[in-house]
């Protein structure tokens, strides 16, 4: 390797501290010239997602520098910089879902009287400040909840502080480009960093959104129940419960992949590739988590409360629709909210990879709008409070979850500067 030669990295971990994730920060590294090189690829698609380079220490070496303290990095053999983007065509593909998205928001608002939808919403007031207090203090709560009873008992955090967690997570999950998943990432991460362990955090919050695909594929069983049985119709009872049952398949696989092992299964799949001794505490990190897994499944009444709090959410979450309804004039029945919440989400997971689901919701009031009896302008404006209810949460949310990293990479490098 070239004593010239310069890595720049991303993300910098020490392995000895791997699990801990203390060391993690940006910098640029100068190679003395007594390291060797080896690089590894993940690729897809001809794309590189991950690309980890290992840098092997020879006898005698000598160490790198850090930053402005110039503070010694010392690893037992290795130092592993990884650089993780997002691929060209992956990229693409979520600014076209975007942009097609937006196209289908627009045309389905310029078709209809803006005037009317314009006085419906204004007609609708302080109801939507109703919506918005109701989305916080039921649905967010319940499904707070729901994720607490995961926790075993001696690593439990409190409620009042995953409450905040799941608000943040639902923030970003609706408003950041992230396939909808971002936000369970952002929670096990804040969830890590107020005191559960890594493998705790990461696994309750995969086991919640496994349980949470379940649960609402009940619920959309119940909508349909619902709509056929207030509309008569049956022509979209068959694609629809195909839809659901496809993904159920999909979850079902997905359960028993984790019930096997794949975080151990992925992490050999490394370590064999690096060729080192070291990556097998990567390997171990990986089996502890598949155990951690395991552990929270054979919890059997836990599952099942998390279940049954993850339901209630979603029926009672049906409420903030019957307050639009209610104050939009629209003979608002506890059957007619369900519906529209059901088959709402149903639709808008089915189309999880458009950014936002923008355009596939308002779509999805618009039909099942249609099908109820609800005037076209009537089922946008509805589309348009479920809008502001989620910019009104998910903007502070969004806004709360940058000022508490921007401050920990701030302790971060104050406590770099001092040393």
């Amino acid at each position: 390797m070239n004593s010239s030669h310069l890595v720049k990295a991303t993300r910098i971990t020490d392995i000895s501290r791997w699990q801990r994730q203390s060391d993690v920060s940006e910098a640029e590294y100068l190679s003395k010239g007594d390291f060797t090189k080896c690089s590894l690829k993940v690729i897809f698609g001809g794309q590189c997602l991950v690309n980890v380079n290992v840098l092997n220490r020879k006898r005698g070496g000598s160490g790198f520098g850090f930053g402005s303290s110039r503070r010694t990095l010392w690893c037992a053999t290795e130092l592993v910089t990884t650089t993780m983007k997002v691929p060209g065509k992956l990229q693409l593909t979520v600014w076209a879902l975007g942009i097609g998205g937006a196209a289908l928001f627009i045309a389905i608002i310029i078709r209809q009287d803006l005037s009317k939808v314009g006085e419906a919403f204004a007609a609708a007031g302080w109801a939507i400040v109703g919506v918005v207090a109701y989305h916080f203090v039921v649905p967010v709560f319940l499904d707070t909840v729901a994720w607490w009873v995961l926790f075993p008992r001696s690593d439990r955090l409190p409620v009042r502080k995953l409450l905040w967690m799941r608000w943040i997570g639902e923030s970003v999950s609706t408003l950041v480009p992230s396939a909808a998943v971002g936000g369970d990432m952002v929670r096990a991460r804040l969830a890590a960093i107020k005191g559960a362990p890594l493998p705790i955090a990461a696994s309750t919050v995969l086991v919640d959104v496994t349980l949470g695909v379940f649960t609402q594929a009940a619920f959309t069983v119940l909508g349909v129940v619902l709509l056929v049985g207030a509309t008569g119709q049956k022509n979209f009872v068959r694609p629809t419960l195909i839809g659901t049952l496809i993904g159920v398949v999909g979850v079902v696989g997905f359960y028993f992949v984790q019930r096997l092992g794949m975080f151990r299964f992925l992490a050999k799949i490394v370590a064999r590739m690096a060729n080192s001794p070291e990556w097998q505490s990567l390997v171990q990190g990986g089996e502890t988590l598949d155990q951690t897994v395991r552990a929270l499944y054979a919890r059997r009444k836990a599952v099942f409360a998390c279940c049954a709090w993850t339901i209630l959410s979603l029926v009672l979450g049906s409420g903030e629709i019957w307050i639009a309804l209610h104050a939009l004039d629209l003979h608002a029945t506890i059957a007619k909210a369900v519906i529209l919440q059901s088959m709402v989400l149903t639709v808008r997971s089915a189309a999880f990879a458009v950014p936002s689901g923008l355009g596939v919701q308002e779509t999805g009031y618009y039909f099942v709008g249609q099908l109820l009896g609800i005037p076209d302008y009537l089922a946008i404006t509805l589309a348009l409070i479920a809008r502001v209810r989620e910019l009104a949460l998910g903007i502070p949310g969004v806004i709360c979850w940058q000022l508490i990293e921007a401050r920990r990479v701030w302790r971060r490098r104050l406590a770099a500067n001092a040393r």
